[in-house]
């Protein structure tokens, strides 16, 4: 972890992670760390709990159950971090220069998630409101659609005729 990162109230959401000192472009801010474990495992263990801080990695069957100063770091839709998978560690790297005092964030990218939250409050000015990936936001239009259908021709009566 690199030192001069502390943790207090951000106005994103509750806590958040901030640095005390400069932190240059391609820096390696910290880890996200913790027990890992299969997401199926990881499903089961927290199916009733209203916050986790899980982070998805390799194929996507695998999560940390993050345990640390990177479980603090808010998403922004204008983030100053990002997260590399490096051999399946995950590290908060810089983006661009961040000035000291800085809150630091990534973009959280959630995905293959029943939850229907995933507002995104972040206060950029060109928030995406939705901390969810393109990816899952395709996935749920498409859910949707199919879902939809069906409704469709669940009410539709049936036509067929008699020949």
């Amino acid at each position: 972890m690199r030192p001069g990162l502390i943790i207090r109230s951000s106005s994103i959401h509750a806590a958040g992670c901030y640095t005390t000192r400069p932190i240059p472009k391609g820096a390696r801010v910290c880890e996200y760390d913790g027990p890992r474990m299969t997401k199926e495992i990881a499903d089961e263990r927290y199916t009733d709990r209203f916050v986790t801080y899980l982070f998805g990695y390799g194929n996507g069957e695998m999560v940390i159950d993050g345990f640390g100063t990177a479980m603090f770091i808010n998403h922004s839709c204008d983030p100053n971090c990002e997260t590399e998978d490096d051999n399946d560690h995950i590290y908060v790297t810089a983006i661009r220069d961040i000035a000291a005092g800085e809150e630091l964030t990534y973009e959280y990218n959630l995905y293959d998630s029943d939850d229907e939250e995933g507002d995104c409050h972040c206060g950029a000015p060109q928030c995406r409101g939705t901390m969810f990936s393109d990816l899952e936001l395709a996935r749920r239009a498409k859910a949707a659609k199919k879902a939809a259908q069906k409704e469709a021709r669940r009410k539709t009566p049936n036509r067929s005729v008699a020949v």
